[in-house]
């Protein structure tokens, strides 16, 4: 049991990988598919999640160098990314504020409850950010975290795709968007297409982290 998670997880993504490599629909991704075969037979097996999680725990650890990795086609692309600066930068403020002000009215507009309502606000950036910006502000942060995680899955799902529909063609505004809205499973996506965007997306990710850690908890006093 101890290689449980290591196994199923490998074994779960690998399958998926090969379907989504031969059909390349966005409804057989496989990042999604994955967590949604996971957590099935874990149920019907009644696997407790804990035990998962600590079989498992090989991947979370590698989770961080993996982030850190990013750095790569981030120094590789810097002569780029520098003289985009600027671009970024407003990209950054302006993507940030538009994850925020969304998340906050659409859930408003449903009827979402405060609660509610502030533990969305953060659903874009990473998730040890989200949370304790949640935290801070009054949120429930394990609503936070699965929020985060939703909104991961689907920019990984169908970001790229959507980028496509509105002929997003130049490959630093792709990158940006992406990272932004999806931090790092969209980030996950895109370099897979594309070095460039890749880097920018990985940038953007941490841009946006700092951005709304640091605006969020003031800019909520506004929008309560």
């Amino acid at each position: 049991m101890n290689s449980l998670g290591i196994f199923l997880t490998l074994t779960v993504f690998y399958v998926f990988s090969k379907i989504y490599e031969k059909k390349k629909a966005f409804y057989l991704n496989p990042v999604l598919l994955s967590i949604v075969t996971i957590a099935l037979i874990l149920k019907g097996f009644k696997i407790e999640y804990s035990l998962y999680m600590e079989s498992a725990r090989i991947l979370s650890f590698l989770l961080g160098p993996a982030v850190v990795s990013l750095a790569i086609p981030l120094y590789k692309q810097r002569m780029i990314i520098k003289k985009y600066a600027k671009e970024i930068s407003i990209g950054v403020a302006l993507g940030g504020l538009t994850a925020i002000l969304s998340a906050f009215y659409i859930a408003k507009a449903l009827g979402g409850d405060e609660a509610v309502l502030l533990s969305i606000a953060p659903k874009s950036v990473t998730t040890a950010i989200a949370i304790g910006v949640s935290e801070k502000i009054g949120g429930i942060p394990a609503l936070t975290a699965v929020l985060v995680i939703l909104t991961g899955i689907l920019g990984n799902a169908i970001g790229v795709e959507i980028l496509d529909m509105a002929r997003i063609r130049d490959r630093v505004a792709r990158g940006l968007a992406m990272g932004i809205s999806s931090h790092g499973l969209g980030t996950a996506r895109i370099i897979l297409n594309d070095e460039l965007s890749g880097a920018v997306s990985g940038l953007g990710m941490a841009l946006n982290g700092i951005f709304t850690s640091l605006v969020l908890p003031y800019l909520i006093r506004f929008l309560k």
